[in-house]
């Protein structure tokens, strides 16, 4: 059967739900320490809140574009996928949560409610609300002509009231103010120090809601039932030329403050009267998810669920390598004129990377220094170091992507603080998102200027480099070096052509440089020589190098994938994708490096990514892939590939049903990869940095004979 002659494909938005069911696998499993598994039930919770903003927002927008054509409405078929979907992950979601409770209070560890309070624990919290939590508290009365959708943020959970009188009920919504409180509040011992009380912010609401409403209402009684929003995340740019693309970002900022739902979970023991008042005041149609929940939203909080019990309730920590070439030489840049160095995040410092910048700052060689922006820590030391060089008088270029899906105010506010210390600000190019990972020093040498480059899979963010699995490439080839500005041209002038013999770059030759390379494979399988392609990707989704993978594995070529999160392509077709294997590993670290390797005949072209392979970042992003040559690093990166492949513990199997079963271990060592990779990458450092010292040893030597 030809692969182009039938679509096989998942839905993505189906694919990425199975991915988000695999981080709830993380919460339901007795291998993962206790607390972990409550914050996993946080991060599928914020994961779940963002598929709502961006992916069914775009289901449901292309639901109401369907309804004015005619034909087969596949959107809203798609919808009812969905929704069954959610619904189910929804139950197992409580079922799981009720049983972590469970097993905390088998461990002394008590998350209560205000039923459950002791006279000792009521009066302590009624202070602590009268102190701490009562100032930041204004509750919305609700009346017939109250906007709810304007006044309703949706990174918040709320709680609705109901003040009860015989002639009329009065709703109010009150917000729980986590942006100013925590989520949970540790209750001071009362008897027992063996027993920890943790209560949630909601509680201590409901607890003293009188408090708010009685000295302005009467009433009979009072009930508060929790809620939570979801809305569109997109936003339209507006295309009047004479405006700036930060203005042009700013309204559409917020167009989304009052963007169209998308989602209503709410406790399921509402009454049916405040759920009716909801869905009428937040205009929730049949064609929005609707989804009966538990007492609690807003489980992303639960990512930072406190561990007042023993240590082994949580990860042991690990600590950050040091990447020993770099330790070596106290000048960054002579560590990479030594070598090519790749830097493998979270299990090397990455401060290695800001240090290498801090000392660009200051560097009385250093001369220019162009960098990406498109997720920086909320305290950055690098925009620091920016702006500092910038005061010794650098030349400094930094390219800020002010559309970085949810970090768009912040990276407005970057810019603005970067352009008033000088730094020469651009904002990428109005069609494409800027997503690549560059840097690019200049320094006066005796040579003339010698280029230092970077070329990375992550972000410049040293919080998210804590827990993102990332690569990063720092070389001063001096080739490399040139195409990397040659991107940065590209950015600031799109019309101009460029030939990048080296880099891979999006959307200028990354298309036919892919098809070229799995081309090469189809070529050796047909005149029976070996032929592999190896990926590891956060997501494989676009059609066209899809069916083009189909093609490769039809002709026999070995295929093997690692895809973190959506993944359209389906495996064991027969005639299709038999020789296709997918896995996909989710542990503590969030696996989010991107490497492509092609067998070519035995040469093993590697490269790592800023790029997923979707429409998106092959066409409407500027993306960089670059090539691993130093033959060292390359054996390094393939060692720790296999070692994710042999995964036998956190790797799942993904196949046309979707089922999410563990990679089998058999009668096999245990293999937890992530553990393994830092195991490995330890031993390798260790290994390099006692070659360093005998090279220096050599040397010292050499010279103490000549002098």
């Amino acid at each position: 059967m030809s692969p182009s002659s039938e679509k096989f494909s998942i839905d993505k938005e189906l694919s990425w739900l199975s991915f988000n069911e695999r981080v709830l696998q993380e919460a339901a499993d007795n291998s993962v320490p206790l607390v972990e598994r409550v914050r996993f039930l946080g991060i599928y919770s914020s994961n779940m809140d963002e598929f709502f903003r961006v992916r069914v927002a775009a289901v449901r927008r292309s639901m109401l574009l369907s309804t004015l054509q005619e034909g087969r409405n596949l959107s809203k078929h798609l919808m009812a996928k969905i929704q069954t979907k959610v619904v189910l992950l929804q139950e197992r979601f409580d079922a799981i949560y009720s049983e972590l409770m469970r097993e905390l209070a088998r461990r002394n560890i008590y998350l209560i409610n205000e039923q459950q309070l002791s006279d000792f624990q009521s009066h302590w919290l009624r202070a602590y609300f009268r102190d701490h939590l009562k100032r930041h508290i204004a509750p919305l009365i609700i009346h017939n002509n109250t906007d709810l959708i304007k006044h309703i943020n949706d990174n918040s959970t709320y709680l609705v009231v109901c003040l009860f009188t015989p002639e009329r009920k009065q709703y109010a919504l009150v917000e729980v103010p986590t942006k100013n409180v925590e989520r949970f509040i540790q209750l001071p011992p009362e008897k027992s120090k063996l027993k920890k009380h943790l209560i949630l912010l909601d509680n201590i609401i409901r607890h003293c809601v009188d408090e708010l409403f009685a000295p302005f209402f009467e009433y009979d009684h009072i009930e508060a039932f929790s809620m939570k929003f979801t809305r569109d995340a997109e936003f339209n740019l507006t295309d009047e030329l004479e405006q700036s693309q930060l203005e042009k970002l700013t309204i559409g900022l917020k167009q989304r403050l009052t963007a169209e739902p998308v989602r209503l979970v709410y406790d399921r023991e509402m009454p049916e009267h405040m759920l009716a008042m909801l869905t009428t005041h937040l205009k929730i149609s049949n064609t929005e998810c609707i989804i009966p929940g538990g007492r609690y939203h807003s489980f992303k909080d639960f990512i930072g669920f406190p561990n007042p019990g023993r240590k082994h309730l949580v990860n042991k920590k690990i600590e950050a390598l040091d990447c020993a070439i770099f330790k070596h030489f106290p000048n960054k840049f002579d560590a990479i004129q030594h070598r090519d160095i790749l830097v493998h995040y979270p299990y090397h410092k990455f401060s290695h990377f800001t240090e290498l910048v801090r000392q660009a700052a200051y560097d009385p060689k250093v001369r220019f220094i162009k960098l990406n922006i498109y997720r920086v820590a909320k305290k950055s030391r690098i925009i620091q170091s920016l702006i500092d060089a910038v005061k010794n008088g650098k030349q400094v270029t930094a390219i800020v992507e002010l559309r970085a899906r949810f970090d768009e105010m912040n990276n407005i506010e970057w810019s603005r603080e970067l352009a008033e210390a000088g730094v020469t600000v651009h904002y990428g190019i109005p069609s494409l998102k800027v997503h690549s990972k560059l840097c690019l020093i200049g320094r006066e040498e005796p040579q003339g200027i010698q280029l230092y480059g970077h070329v990375g899979s992550g972000n410049f963010n040293e919080s998210t480099a804590k827990v993102y699995t990332d690569v990063s490439l720092f070389t001063a080839n001096q080739e490399i070096c040139s195409e990397i500005g040659q991107v940065f041209e590209f950015i600031q002038h799109p019309y101009k052509r460029f030939d990048f013999k080296h880099l891979i770059v999006s959307p200028v030759n990354v298309r036919p440089e892919l098809e070229r390379l799995i081309d090469a494979e189809i070529a050796q399988a047909n005149i029976g020589k070996k032929a592999a392609i190896t990926l590891k990707l956060n997501n494989l989704v676009d059609e066209v190098l899809i069916q083009k993978l189909y093609q490769a594995s039809a002709a026999g070529v070995k295929i093997k994938l690692l895809i973190r999160g959506m993944c359209c392509l389906l495996p064991d077709i027969p005639g299709v994708s038999d020789n296709i294997a997918v896995y996909s590993i989710v542990d503590r670290f969030l696996e989010h490096s991107r490497i492509m390797l092609f067998y070519a005949g035995g040469e093993n072209k590697l490269f790592l990514c800023s790029a997923d392979w979707m429409s998106r970042n092959i066409d409407n992003r500027v993306e960089v892939s670059a090539p691993v040559y130093d033959p060292a690093l390359k054996a390094l990166l393939m060692d720790i590939l296999a070692l994710q492949f042999a995964d036998n513990t956190k790797a799942r199997i993904i196949n046309k049903e979707q089922g999410n079963l563990y990679k089998s271990r058999g009668n096999k060592r245990k293999v937890r990869s992530q553990m393994a990779v830092y195991q490995y990458l330890a031993n390798a450092e260790k290994k390099f940095q006692q070659q360093l010292i005998s090279a220096t040893s050599a040397e010292e030597s050499v010279s103490g004979v000549q002098s």
